[in-house]
């Protein structure tokens, strides 16, 4: 009896809370998709002042969605954040995510849908600073929860100093009042980073460590990863993306060329 009793109330759980073990459902069974963008990233992600979002990251979201025949909403998800909205069901992807081993043990990632590399912005009279070698002995700015400054310091062991910022806008600040050195980090967001600007700024172009962005899901749905996958290949081949990147870098001195479909990491 006592038995029967612990099983029905197991049953029970799971029939209430699915008892912490159940697994999530796919995307592709959900009618309206919540996007997680970054809203301090003009260019890739950025948050007007009415609460709606623009950027790259908006505009490859709203296409992906309507390929796999979805609608789409957005959510704020700054760096330090995105994790846990993750896990906590309040977004279904996040854009904007390194391909790196360390959340891959935790996440689900399709993609990567944009390759790009790590890069450089100085002020527009810097002329010392060439190359990521050239960061040695300078302040460069160290955004929490991006991981870019650690690039430099661990990963090509150049000993710059980093100095912490809370967001990009604020190292853009530190970087016009020379607080800092220069802002290393995705090419595409220091991109995003001039146009809005304007000018007193340079791009170096100095294109160091690729950096694969994927998009983060829930893990145990290879439905909701293959769905993406395949809408990121129609994305490409029918030149959108080319299109998507043309209008928000185009006049940032990015160096712009024809890119291939990226090359898809699995679906587990």
């Amino acid at each position: 009896m006592r038995r029967r009793l612990l099983a029905l109330g197991l049953a029970g759980c799971c029939a209430v809370s699915g008892c912490g073990g159940a697994e999530e459902p796919s995307i592709v069974g959900k009618q309206t998709l919540v996007a997680g963008v970054r809203p301090d990233l003009p260019g890739i992600g950025f948050q007007r002042p009415d609460g709606s979002f623009e950027g790259l990251d908006v505009d490859v979201s709203r296409y992906l969605a309507a390929r796999i025949g979805k609608k789409v909403r957005f959510a704020p998800a700054l760096a330090a954040d995105r994790e846990r909205l993750l896990r906590d069901g309040k977004v279904d992807m996040v854009l904007t995510f390194w391909l790196e081993p360390e959340w891959k043990q935790r996440l689900a990632f399709a993609g990567p849908y944009l390759l790009s590399y790590q890069d450089i912005l100085v002020r527009d009279g810097e002329r010392e600073v060439r190359g990521v070698r050239d960061l040695e002995g300078r302040r460069i700015c160290a955004v929490t929860g991006s991981g870019a400054a650690e690039a430099v310091t661990r990963e090509r062991q150049v000993a710059a100093l980093p100095v912490a910022a809370r967001s990009y806008a604020e190292c853009m600040t530190m970087l016009a009042d020379r607080r800092i050195d220069a802002i290393t980090t995705n090419d595409t967001i220091l991109a995003g980073l001039k146009t809005r600007q304007g000018t007193g700024f340079r791009l170096l172009n100095s294109r160091f460590g690729e950096r694969r962005t994927g998009i983060a899901i829930r893990k145990g749905d290879p439905d909701g990863c293959e769905a993406l996958n395949k809408a990121i290949t129609q994305m490409y081949q029918d030149g959108t993306m080319a299109k998507f990147m043309s209008k928000w870098f185009g006049s940032s001195g990015l160096k712009l060329s024809d890119v291939d479909v990226p090359q898809f990491e699995g679906c587990l």
